[in-house]
């Protein structure tokens, strides 16, 4: 491969004779009067030297030759390319570049830096995250104890209200509640209902399938404190459609690996005071005392629905932190996998590469010598 580039190189540090002539050598079974003429010759220092430098070129020049356009044909310099019409190699593949895996090896070095970072962030959100969200179910259970939780009730408008993150890397919670919304719809029926989303994930794939019944989308909660001022202007938004039934779906949190899909019903008024005639609630086993009994339901079910869209809220907010928190992890274990794969082949790359080197200079000395 390399004896084009190595010849010249070779000739200018031959070992001459005194006279400054090389000599033929007459062989003894030489029976046709004639002789074989040969170059007695060895390398000198400067010669060794020149080699070597040649050879370091030539690999590193290597790659750009082969990728030339003028070079399609192997036979151009009278030698082949590795990977070039060869049999040994298959035609199309290329060498593995030294410098292209290290510079692999610091992105996936740097990306596991990122996920471990973003890891303890997630991690210490969660424990108060997770303690407002435990504290936030302190409301939302007696209501559903006084106005109960009928799902099958029909109301002549239905408003779906999904609840996603603003953010991605964070597991499949954002995916479980467009699905979940999808299924809530279907079941309507006939009559598909009006959609107002909350957060940015659930707005890009729901925004499109739903575009006709789409009434607004609320975003960017996570970069306002949330608290319960936040959710009834939330919940303000989400009456003012002018609904008799509202379904909320989020995720509810359970552990830091389990996260559970959970629709919440909330109605109007008037859809709660034709469920106390019905029988369908306990709200007549209360005796009540101040205002009208109208104007008492319709300030109950408004404070009824910022209770649960603040707990939805809390428990959407605090399954990201822990679902973000578990996908960082396998992420930068991932990564960990990835780069000790990089390294091994960094070594074996860099390790074939100095044999090929040290094989070829041997060669060429005892091509000299012999």
């Amino acid at each position: 491969f390399f004896f084009c580039f190595w010849a010249p190189c070779c000739l200018c540090s031959v070992h001459q004779t005194r006279s400054n002539t090389i000599q033929p050598i007459t062989t003894e079974s030489s029976t046709a009067n004639t002789s074989l003429p040969s170059i007695p010759y060895a390398m000198s220092a400067n010669g060794f030297r020149c080699l070597v430098a040649v050879l370091n070129e030539v690999r590193k020049n290597t790659t750009r030759l082969r990728g030339h356009p003028s070079l399609k044909n192997d036979n151009t310099f009278g030698f082949r390319f590795p990977g070039a019409s060869c049999p040994a190699v298959p035609h199309g593949s290329r060498l593995i570049s030294l410098q292209v895996v290290a510079q692999r090896m610091k992105s996936v070095g740097n990306i596991q830096k990122i996920t471990a970072a973003m890891k303890m962030v997630a991690a210490s959100r969660l424990k108060g995250a997770q303690t407002k969200m435990e504290k936030s179910r302190g409301l939302v259970e007696p209501m559903v104890r006084l106005l109960g939780d009928q799902p099958g009730v029909d109301a002549e408008r239905t408003l779906l209200v999904p609840v996603s993150s603003d953010k991605g890397l964070c597991g499949g919670i954002n995916s479980t509640v467009v699905k979940y919304s999808k299924v809530v719809a279907g079941l309507s029926g006939a009559q598909v209902p009006l959609l107002t989303i909350i957060g940015e994930k659930a707005r890009g794939q729901l925004s499109k399938a739903y575009a006709e019944t789409l009434t607004g989308a609320i975003v960017d909660l996570s970069k306002v404190p949330l608290t319960f001022a936040t959710a009834s202007l939330v919940s303000d938004t989400i009456l003012n459609q002018g609904a008799g039934k509202h379904q909320i779906v989020y995720n509810r949190f359970q552990s830091v690996i389990s996260f559970k899909p959970t629709v919440a019903t909330v109605y109007s008024s008037g859809e709660y005071e034709k469920a106390g005639e019905s029988g369908m609630n306990n709200f007549d086993a209360y005796e009540l005392e101040g205002p009208e009994r109208s104007e008492f339901l319709l300030d109950l079910s408004e404070f009824n629905m910022g209770v649960v869209v603040y707990n939805a809220l809390l428990e959407n907010s605090t399954s990201e932190l822990g679902s973000r928190m578990q996908s960082m992890e396998n992420s930068t274990k991932n990564a960990k996998d990835m780069l000790g794969k990089l390294t091994l082949l960094y070594n074996r790359t860099r390790q074939a590469s100095i044999t090929t080197e040290l094989i070829e200079i041997i060669s060429g000395a005892s091509a000299l010598e012999g």
